[in-house]
């Protein structure tokens, strides 16, 4: 059985440290849109919480920030990337099967 977590939390969190862990692999607005599919203003809108980041863009991003070892930190400290999380991601009911 999959772990159960809180995907509104964690959105939440990695929406609220967005700039910073942007800004910690040194990448603007536009360059970080560009890696994972997003404009720059749709960004913004997260930064500013002008807007609700969806659970798709919350993997892409947490994809990105993940191969950095200073933003990996940074995910685990602001419980952005917990072990609830970590556990989901791995756990058989966490992937749809094919038939």
């Amino acid at each position: 059985m999959a772990s159960s977590i809180n995907k509104e939390e964690l959105v939440e969190n990695m929406s609220a440290n967005l700039v910073l862990l942007r800004t910690c692999l040194g990448l603007s607005q536009s360059e970080l849109g560009e890696k994972i599919g997003l404009s720059r203003q749709t960004l913004m809108a997260f930064e500013k919480g002008r807007r609700v980041m969806q659970w798709g863009t919350f993997m892409s991003l947490l994809s990105v920030f993940r191969e950095d070892a200073s933003a990996s930190g940074l995910l685990v400290y602001f419980g952005i990337y917990t072990e609830e999380l970590g556990r989901y991601l791995v756990s058989p009911g966490s992937v749809a099967r094919r038939a």
